[in-house]
């Protein structure tokens, strides 16, 4: 008899299928600690987007907008609504779907990063290619194809299984697809992207029990490539040597001013902060202090207290998704398994590289902060991949009762 979708956000679980009859259960259908997580990064997010881009309309730059000082908390309060509905939907599909056509979306996902390359198809902001215009909002190809790589690698990885200690066949056709991706990224530009993507597809081949030595190699080929990227690119070339003296004069009032201002906002919050909405450095200092550079807000504004509670919160979300993972191979489910870790991964490594470069641990590279910063395409496809998340641990709690999915 098949299973038939029991999702509802209420009290415990009591449809769960097993031989055709309904069996009471004290589990709950879905990981309520994961969703509230979910939400309050995103709704703190929303405060810090208001407060941070409060002052913006008296910017050349945003002068259209004249004393709209609401724009962006109301546009990302509807972005948030509409990842929400999308997360929904997606959560109702079988991650055996997402299996089968998982080659198909990366596919389809490539194609898409290649329209955004193409003249009145691609948006242009700042000097970087990355948008397609749905009128509405703007689609941004490189955050769908995060989602898209961590199925393709988990698919790869699965179907390819006997082959992961072989380089020709276990390695090289997804070395050759992630190639394939990067130089699109790199025509847009992406660097950031494209890090992240080869970070997941690495993460999810290593875990799926690559060869130790190859992994090892490509590793270092990899550092080699990215090192002749930035040593190739004068503009990058010169942040990275601006990243490692940055109270420089010439590099604090250059390529070093967003940085500079960024470890100014943190030094101002000190233990507790100025205040919410007292920050000095989002008056038209720090550029990008809604996007790119909102942790240095909430740095200024709730100070140490409040970087601390973000960064435990997005620890124990990468920690989840490593704990599902582990729940669906331990339940024979590889692909799910492979998938939730990879979420992990894409999670963990660009929040790192966020919270890295607003800190100066890492240099300056343009990559938003997941679910907190403004931004329709990030925060979509963020709620999507955490819904896929859900939807493993679901069917991780199906199988756990003893049902069918």
């Amino acid at each position: 008899m098949a299973f038939q979708l029991p999702f509802k956000f209420s009290g415990l679980a009591s449809d769960a299928t097993v031989d055709g009859r309904s069996k009471p259960s004290k589990m709950m259908d879905y990981d309520q600690p994961l969703v509230w997580v979910t939400l309050l990064l995103m709704l703190l997010g929303m405060v810090m987007v208001y407060s941070a881009s409060i002052a913006l309309p008296d910017s050349p730059k945003f002068r259209y907008l004249e004393d709209r000082n609401e724009y962006f908390l109301y546009r990302q309060a509807m972005y948030i609504i509409v990842s929400m509905v999308a997360a929904a939907v997606v959560f109702r599909i079988p991650i055996a779907v997402w299996q089968k056509y998982a080659p198909m979306l990366f596919i389809g996902t490539l194609v898409m990063l290649v329209l955004v390359l193409i003249p009145g198809l691609g948006v242009s902001v700042n000097g970087a290619r990355r948008w397609l215009s749905l009128k509405v909002m703007n689609l941004q190809p490189s955050e769908i194809m995060k989602i898209a790589v961590v199925l393709y690698a988990a698919d790869f990885t699965v179907r390819k299984q006997e082959y992961m200690h072989k380089l020709t066949k276990g390695f090289l056709p997804m070395m050759v697809a992630i190639g394939l991706v990067g130089a699109l990224l790199l025509l847009e530009p992406d660097l950031g992207a494209f890090g992240v993507i080869v970070c997941i597809a690495m993460g999810i081949l290593f875990l799926g029990g690559i060869n130790i030595v190859w992994f090892g190699g490509i590793g270092a080929l990899l550092v080699v490539i990215f090192s002749a990227i930035i040593a190739l690119s004068p503009f990058r070339r010169a942040r990275m040597f601006a990243y490692l003296d940055p109270w420089e004069e010439g590099n604090a009032l250059d390529k070093a001013y967003q940085l500079t201002h960024s470890l100014i906002a943190f030094g101002r919050g000190e233990f507790f902060g100025v205040g919410l909405g007292a920050s000095v450095e989002k008056l038209h200092y720090l550029p990008e202090a809604h996007t790119d550079f909102i942790m240095a807000v909430i740095g200024e504004e709730l100070g140490l207290v409040g970087v601390l509670v973000v960064v435990a919160m997005f620890y124990w979300l990468v920690k989840r998704a490593f704990d599902i993972g582990r729940q669906a191979i331990a339940l024979d489910q590889t692909f799910a398994g492979l998938a939730a870790k990879g979420i992990g991964i894409w999670i963990g490594v660009q929040t790192f590289i966020n919270m890295g470069v607003n800190l100066g641990l890492l240099p300056t590279k343009g990559l938003t902060l997941p679910l907190m910063s403004f931004g329709g395409s990030g925060v979509m496809f963020n709620c999507i991949g955490l819904a896929i998340l859900l939807r493993i641990d679901y069917e991780n709690r199906v199988r756990m009762r003893g049902g069918r999915t």
